[in-house]
């Protein structure tokens, strides 16, 4: 017993150091020092589902694209268009609409041929060179053919923006001409700054770029799970900076300001990362969070069709209302499957890329891009360790249904401070990982938990199951610290019976008879015993001890312990019926109760131990059972037993006795039931026995025998015949004045 309390003791140190190995794991996924797999594609999960609940779903009309759609395709033809036919869409999208913006989300990487420019120019150069008139015709109609420098034409001057590509495939050949970068090599000094940077690219012809107002990449970043959440504003490439498609569109709408590195410095201390990119306007500064990979984070406004869409085709026929489109951001783009440009987003499998330019760029200006600066990193790995040390510490210390209320109290607090850290603050702080290490810290709690319970109650039931009744056993295991099998002194009440005449009931029975009967007769009276919560201590052959009061302290052990003798007394005429169908003999008891102060423990030899009890208490109620043959009753209880069992139970008082090694005199009775069954005549036949009692006790012979006449012819009774013959003999034979009303026995 005492190893199981000590391993009791320690029943939170193994959920303590599991909680540990799991906050260590969780820490460093927190701090990058290793990636747990699991815990990211939570995290993605987690901030796609923020995403897609905070949406506006409103249509932002600042922002229209040009569709490149199927049905441009059957009015114009496949892709590429001739560059004419785009010229004149520039023209129409300028003059006649009066568009603020313009950006491309296409590439214009190869010369246009389709005017049979570069033959009539080998031509020109070559077999015709002598040839005056084709010379002067081809004069004529060099500029017209020259389909490019009509569309570079069409740029020049206006805010257009050309888009191109950067690749990560280092046997890729760069093509195309790059804008200049946006900020120069050395920038950034040597600051750890994780720019994206890319091995080659495919840009516009220079004809063109040089024409346009500026350019930017269509790059997205594609994140482990094959999502684009994100768009590098700034890249790094060879050495210096280029600018993203939809960053040089918002220069362009604000007139073209710098860009400006934003700093950390002074807000924590030996920290200098890159947080934000500034544009000085005339409104005032207009700050663009950006995470460590100088990337900002797509606020999707909601599913595919977020702007208003029109077709390319519409356009370049002149089919809109004049100035439909005037002051708007136009983006042209393409949402045809065949060109490729469909991306899996948060909330879109199949998204058109253009879209999410536009979405950038509305939310640019609606400064609402979600900030995830460098230092978050730090942030997770604190709040990390500061969860998973408090409920490490804490769960194993507490009952389930605390740790339940704690668990939930922390997941409900992470949650709602990461959703309004969210909404609130456009700030994105990773969750998953501090709400999977409360978790499982909480399932580890409860396992152990669990599994402790359940062995402390095998414990229990291998300990106390043999004594105590499963309810009580069950009632204990709760809270097994309290209940020990090691010696105490406290009150109890026993309980012995025994069958009369036991002897001569074994000598006539076949060995396996007398043990199927004894066996049926100890089953019905130890449920008894259990159904009135007591405790089974011993069967000494046909004897039964029980005690009641312990383990489990009970206030009413005395009134429980006559129950028991009473249910005893009444079960035994059916249990007589059963063991006579089986031609076995009938049973009588006697049943001994008192109540008094015991020795109570796990008592006996290193061979051998029993949870009993000893001391004068109980060798009372064992003289008790013994004296119940002389006065011919069922039951007698001490007068201890009877002041304690409630007043609700109807007694006999039976004698005053002193028994075999004890010269104390204690008043003996027997119950007889529950006051509200007991009928008239019974109560009649106890009124004239207590006139017998008093008579007898006050040396009033004549009295006494009188009453005793009247008893006996009334309601026969061994006890009447006994104290029937006392009478008669101290009637003979004067005790004295001296006498106190007791009877000496001087046996057991």
């Amino acid at each position: 017993m005492k190893a199981m309390r000590r391993l009791l003791a320690r029943r939170s140190l193994p959920p303590f150091l599991f909680g540990l190995l799991l906050l260590t794991l969780m820490f460093g996924h927190a701090a990058h020092w290793w990636r747990i797999d699991i815990v990211s594609r939570l995290d993605a999960i987690i901030y796609d589902a923020r995403l897609r609940l905070t949406m506006p779903e409103e249509k932002d009309e600042r922002i229209v694209i040009v569709d490149i759609d199927e049905r441009s395709f059957t009015e114009l033809g496949h892709w590429p268009w001739r560059r004419d036919v785009l010229a004149g869409m520039v023209d129409e999208l300028f003059v006649r609409q009066r568009i603020a913006v313009l950006g491309f989300d296409v590439v214009f990487a190869e010369a246009d041929t389709s005017s049979g420019l570069a033959t009539l120019q080998a031509l020109a150069e070559g077999p015709l060179r002598n040839e005056a008139g084709f010379q002067a015709q081809f004069a004529r109609l060099r500029d017209e053919l020259d389909r490019d420098a009509r569309f570079a034409a069409a740029l020049r001057g206006r805010p257009v923006i050309l888009g191109y590509y950067f690749s990560s495939r280092e046997d890729a050949v760069s093509s195309g001409m790059l804008p200049p970068p946006v900020l120069p090599a050395g920038m950034f000094g040597d600051r750890p700054i994780a720019f994206t940077r890319w091995h080659s690219h495919g840009a516009n012809l220079p004809i063109l770029q040089q024409a346009a107002a500026g350019g930017g990449h269509f790059n997205s970043l594609v994140d482990f799970d094959g999502i684009s959440r994100r768009v590098p504003l700034l890249v790094e490439y060879q050495g210096a900076y280029q600018e993203a498609l939809s960053l040089a569109m918002l220069r362009a709408v604000l007139g073209q300001p710098p860009i400006r590195p934003g700093y950390a410095e002074g807000r924590i201390a030996g920290y200098g990362g890159l947080e934000w990119l500034e544009l000085p306007t005339e409104q005032g500064t207009l700050r663009l969070p950006v995470d460590e990979n100088v990337a900002a984070l797509v606020p999707f406004r909601g599913r595919r069709g977020s702007f208003p869409y029109v077709s390319a085709a519409d356009v370049i026929a002149g089919r809109l209302p004049a100035g439909a489109l005037a002051h708007r951001i136009v983006l042209v783009g393409t949402s045809a499957p065949g060109l490729m440009d469909l991306r899996a987003t948060p909330v879109d499998p199949a998204f058109p890329g253009v879209e999410i330019h536009a979405n950038l760029i509305s939310a640019m200006l609606d400064g609402r891009l979600k900030d995830k600066p460098a230092w978050v990193l730090g942030a997770d790995a604190v709040q990390t360790l500061l969860v998973g040390l408090l409920l490490a510490v804490t769960l194993p210390l507490l009952s389930p249904l605390m740790a339940t209320l704690l668990w939930a109290g922390v997941t409900l607090t992470l949650v709602a401070a990461n959703f309004a850290l969210w909404h609130a603050g456009n700030l994105v702080l990773p969750l998953a990982g501090v709400l999977l290490l409360a978790t499982l810290l909480y399932v580890l709690d409860m396992s152990w938990g669990y599994f402790v319970e359940v062995r402390s109650k095998r414990q229990f039931a291998s300990l106390f199951g043999q004594f105590v009744p499963p309810e009580l056993v069950e009632e204990m295991a709760r809270d097994p610290e309290h209940y020990s099998m090691e010696g105490r002194r406290a009150d109890l009440t026993v309980l012995f019976s025994d069958v009369r005449d036991f002897t001569a009931i074994a000598e006539g029975l076949a060995p396996e008879a007398l043990a199927a009967l004894m066996n049926t007769y100890h089953g019905t009276m130890t449920d008894v015993i259990r159904r009135q919560r007591g405790t089974l201590d011993k069967y000494i052959g046909d004897a039964i001890m029980a005690f009641w009061g312990a383990p489990i302290a009970d206030q009413a052990h005395a009134r429980q312990a006559v129950l028991a003798a009473l249910e005893m007394q009444a079960a035994l005429p059916e249990l007589n019926e059963q063991l006579a169908a089986r031609g076995w003999p009938r049973l009588k008891i006697g049943i001994g109760v008192n109540t008094g102060p015991m020795t109570v423990g796990d008592m006996g030899s290193p061979v051998r131990k029993a949870y009993t009890v000893m001391g004068d208490a109980v060798n009372l109620g064992s003289r008790l059972e013994g004296l119940t043959k002389s006065y011919g009753v069922t039951i007698l209880i001490g007068e201890t037993t009877r002041a304690e069992a409630g007043d609700d139970i109807v007694y006999r008082e039976i004698d005053r006795v002193r028994v075999k090694g004890k010269d104390q005199a204690v008043a003996i009775y027997e119950p007889l039931g529950l006051a509200s069954v007991l009928g008239e005549s019974r109560q009649s036949e106890l009124r004239l026995w207590q006139t017998v009692l008093q008579a007898y006790r006050l040396q009033r012979w004549d009295e006494a025998e009188l009453a005793l006449y009247n008893l006996q012819r009334q309601w026969p009774h061994k006890l009447y015949e006994l104290y029937a013959e006392r009478v008669a003999t101290l009637k003979s034979q004067p005790p004295g004045a001296n006498w106190d009303g007791c009877w000496k026995f001087v046996t057991k």
